[in-house]
């Protein structure tokens, strides 16, 4: 089996990994946190997702769809208040 079809089930995890770092980024960004600050918090965030899926997998493998639905949920929830705090709605 090979790297990719090992960790296929994973793939979109680690894409709303990335896509909520981002989210999250920006809403710092447009709350007028510090760059250097929000740049470190970022990359803290990029690590623990590093560690996650690095020793976690093994246990994790088997809540891969709950784990994916929780992220891909956080993401969308994440995203509506960013855009409904850009427009001065909250």
């Amino acid at each position: 089996m090979s790297f990719i079809d090992e960790y296929k089930e994973f793939w979109g995890l680690l894409i709303f990994g990335n896509i909520e770092n981002l989210v999250l980024s920006s809403q710092g960004a447009v709350a007028g946190v510090d760059p250097i600050i929000l740049g470190g918090l970022s990359l803290l965030a990029v690590i623990i997702w590093f560690l996650i899926g690095t020793f976690g997998t093994k246990v994790a493998i088997k809540y891969a769809r709950v784990i994916e639905f929780i992220g891909g949920l956080a993401i969308f929830i994440l995203g509506l208040q960013s855009m409904l705090e850009a427009i001065n709605i909250l």
